[in-house]
């Protein structure tokens, strides 16, 4: 019954309106309509390609009906003397009107009409529109159509009822407008949209309840967290302290604190984050630190090392890049309960690797982690706090959906001395104008970051790699040292690398996009990025954000090739008017719609299929108010929408 109750939400894509029919002599070319006449000749051809032409004449004119796709007996099924029934865009040539490939069916003299549009449906090969229709009106009087909302709610949201708004989705009143249906505005869609948000809210609010009932340590600061603090070579930002006091009472709590901590780029995230730390530390608990990749996991490694070395505690490191023994003996320090603080990669939540006594798990940029993978590392503890850190800012109607069963702190602000960022977009032609001046920067004791998006030639995109600007600039900038950091190096190779840089014995950073997070030296003041309009605006904003860390007065330059696409420059049309992460979030959202953002977040977790984040957030913010009633004061009518609306799920056709 499952699998006819879904077919109640599986829409139509568009619509065709044969519910009236036009005269032969009337249709015009380009119109779509339906006609209706008697065949008076057919006429088969049946080489070099077969194709078969049936003639109609309705009494008003005549029109052929071409088909150059023919299958064997389509010709007996239109004898002359058939009435056939015809619908498709009309053309016009030398000698009168014709339809190519039009939807025929032979019918009689007394037909009736249909009395409303027909749907036509997105099916799979080989599953024709006939049996989707037959199988939804079956759905359509065998399903529970009652309605799941408290009658007083429709009045109140002026929203139709259920039971109306499917029959008006799927079998439309004639003198409704296809185009209003299909851009979904009529009021049946925003009624099938706001249920649709509800259950969202709905599901994530049972998820925070099923957490809630989850114990976890309680956790409170000590001695190690006092010595953190005084041993930080700088003070707290206002926006860190109020996040950091959240976050501290939190741990005081024996449900499982999940967290999600987001803040621009260079905002101070890390270092809440190490207080955290130190607070479970404290309590003698472990605590892991995962990032998504091993050059942004390394950077968190010399961090941590730098803050907890001096106060005594040794910090652990796992990563796909270690020996056997290297790894099995980390494994096995963990298990015991030897190491408390460890940092790494997607190797923390391997299957062979366990902990004594985790009690705070870390991940950074956690939309680059699916559900599964979070749960996992959670899972290695029983029910650990957990603390999540994204520098790519969440618009807030993609907060109040996706990671409605997240807790969410922002940083605010930056640390005070950083300098503003100039973005400038200059066309890929200037490209050995920009070296020549990059070389002049350099000579005046500037760094710089080269960024391009492969690593060695694609025959499908013939863009500038890494492997031959990094020979480009070592030539050009003979008097300058240029370095190469890309995904493919061994670790130990990346890291003498990045520490060169960090030490001011490079001038020149090529780059891949592995540096897109993470990487921290305040000295580089200019950043390039080859093939701009190819990258997307949260990365390009992340990009931009390793410069401006210090004090000198910084640079992006936007390096872009034309022809661009219309998503292309309206992406760096916002990246160069803005350096607002939030501002740039929000038109990322506009633009491309909540898929980047989330990243792989979402895996395991229901996506909105009808409901628009942008457009529809004053039903957002409607279902989001409502659901905790509908929870409150009508728990069956809750668990009934829930079951509406994630039943098990199949395309139509598949299995």
């Amino acid at each position: 019954m499952h699998a006819l109750h879904e077919l109640l939400l599986y829409f139509p894509l568009r619509y065709e309106d044969d519910t009236h029919l036009m005269p032969i002599r009337d249709a015009a070319s380009g119109q779509s309509v339906q006609v209706q006449g008697t065949v008076v000749a057919v006429h088969q051809r049946p080489k070099p390609r077969p194709q078969l032409t049936v003639t109609l004449d309705d009494g008003t004119a005549k029109m052929d009906l071409r088909f150059l796709h023919v299958w064997p007996g389509q010709a007996a099924r239109m004898p002359v003397g058939s009435l056939i029934r015809a619908s498709g865009e009309v053309r016009s040539y030398l000698t009168g009107k014709e339809m190519v490939h039009p939807r025929w069916r032979c019918v009689t003299p007394d037909a009736p009409l249909p009395d409303a549009l027909t749907p036509v449906y997105p099916v799979a090969a080989g599953v024709s529109q006939a049996l989707v229709r037959r199988h939804i009106d079956r759905a359509l009087s065998a399903c529970n159509l009652q309605d799941t909302l408290p009658e007083s709610w429709l009045a109140e949201l002026g929203l139709p009822d259920f039971q109306t708004s499917v029959h008006q989705l799927h079998k439309p009143s004639p003198d409704l407008s296809p185009n209003v249906l299909i851009e979904r505005r009529h009021p049946a869609w925003q009624r099938i949209k706001f249920d649709e948000l509800l259950a969202q809210q709905l599901a994530l609010r049972q998820a925070r309840a099923h957490r809630a009932q989850q114990g976890a340590p309680a956790l409170r600061a000590g001695n190690l967290l006092t010595g953190l603090l005084r041993a930080l070579p700088f003070s707290l930002t206002d926006a860190q302290q109020r996040a950091w006091r959240v976050i501290a009472d939190d741990l005081t709590k024996t449900v499982p604190m999940q967290r999600l901590l987001q803040g621009d780029v260079g905002s101070g995230k890390t270092v809440v984050a190490a207080m955290a730390a130190a607070v479970a530390l404290d309590a003698g608990y472990q605590v892991a630190f995962m990032a998504p990749t091993e050059l942004l996991a390394e950077q968190h490694l010399r961090k941590l090392q730098a803050w907890f070395d001096p106060l005594g505690v040794q910090v652990g490191w796992l990563a796909g890049s270690q020996s056997k023994r290297e790894r099995q003996a980390v494994v096995a320090a963990l298990q015991a309960g030897e190491v408390s603080l460890v940092t790494g990669t997607h190797a923390l939540f391997q299957q062979d690797v366990a902990f004594a006594r985790l009690g705070l798990a870390v991940i950074d940029e956690q939309h680059r982690f699916g559900v599964a993978q979070r749960l996992a590392l959670r899972n290695k503890g029983g029910s650990p706090h957990q603390l999540m850190m994204s520098a790519t800012p969440i618009p807030r109607t993609l907060a109040m959906s996706y990671h409605a069963d997240l807790d969410v702190s922002v940083i605010d602000a930056l640390p005070p001395g950083r300098s503003t960022v100039q973005t400038r977009l200059v066309d890929g032609g200037r490209r050995e104008e920009i070296m020549g001046w990059i070389g002049q920067q350099c000579r005046s004791g500037a760094q710089v970051y080269w960024v391009c998006p492969l690593i060695e030639e694609s025959e499908t995109l013939q863009l500038s790699t890494a492997l031959e600007t990094h020979v480009s600039l070592q030539t050009a900038l003979s008097d300058c040292q240029v370095g190469l950091v890309h995904g493919r190096m061994r670790s130990p190779d990346k890291a003498a690398v990045m520490a060169a840089f960090s030490a001011g014995q490079l001038q020149v950073l090529v780059a891949t996009t592995v540096i897109e997070v993470g990487v921290d030296v305040p000295n580089a003041s200019i950043m390039v990025i080859e093939h701009a309009e190819r990258m997307g605006l949260a990365q390009l904003h992340q990009l931009r954000g390793r410069v401006g860390r210090g004090s000198a007065a910084s640079v992006c330059v936007l390096l872009f090739h034309e022809p661009l696409s219309d998503l292309a420059r309206a992406r760096l049309k916002v990246i160069r008017e803005s350096s607002d992460g939030f501002h740039i979030a929000r038109e990322d959202l506009r633009i491309r719609g909540p898929g980047e953002l989330l990243g792989a977040r979402q895996s395991g977790v229901p996506m909105l299929r009808f409901a628009d984040l942008v457009e529809d957030e004053l039903l957002l913010e409607q279902a989001s108010q409502r659901a905790d009633v509908l929870l409150r004061n009508y728990p069956l009518n809750a668990q009934a929408h829930l079951a509406r609306w994630f039943g098990v799920r199949q395309e139509f056709g598949q299995t």
